[in-house]
């Protein structure tokens, strides 16, 4: 792909998500946190993207999770936003709010600040939400870097693979 700011893995994946999801007729949304709207950014990269991206929610504050995507407060009050319960209630509310037959979130601690012991920077969440399913697909990864850029561009791989059909 030419014309493009983005890492040429991040450029190639986000490719291969659009032209996937087009060939199957698919639509994705997406719902972020700490990669901060990277995700539709890559997608809205390739041309023809309109074809597959219905939309995207940067929900970076709890409040704005809760209010745009419908996660209830006692998900971020009891397990935090960095959890596979607010993921899954993000990818869950990114559909209900969408003509998305996918939905990805991704939820993370992409640093320098904010660790802890339980989340450690480098912590990040992700939920994958498919229009009429209702089994959860939700797994929390440790990126072993306490480089922001480097913890949000693998956080972007991540979930423009759980984005391929």
């Amino acid at each position: 792909m030419t014309g493009t700011i983005l890492p040429k893995e991040i450029a190639d994946l986000a490719r291969r998500v659009v032209e996937e999801n087009a060939a199957v007729g698919r639509k994705v949304v997406l719902a972020e946190s700490c990669t901060g709207g990277l995700v539709a950014s890559a997608l809205t990269e390739v041309p023809g993207s309109s074809a597959v991206l219905d939309r995207g929610f940067v929900t970076y504050s709890n409040e704005s999770k809760m209010e745009m995507l419908d996660v209830q407060p006692d998900i971020i009050e009891a397990l935090g936003a960095v959890s596979v319960a607010c993921v899954w209630a993000m990818a869950q509310g990114a559909l209900k709010h969408s003509k998305g037959d996918v939905a990805v979130a991704i939820s993370g601690v992409a640093g320098p600040d904010g660790g802890s012991d339980l989340k450690p920077v480098g912590t990040v969440v992700f939920a994958k939400a498919i229009r009429g399913e209702d089994e959860p697909e939700a797994e929390m990864k440790l990126f072993e870097s306490n480089d922001r850029a480097e913890v949000r561009r693998q956080a972007t791989l991540c979930a423009l693979e759980l984005l391929l059909p």
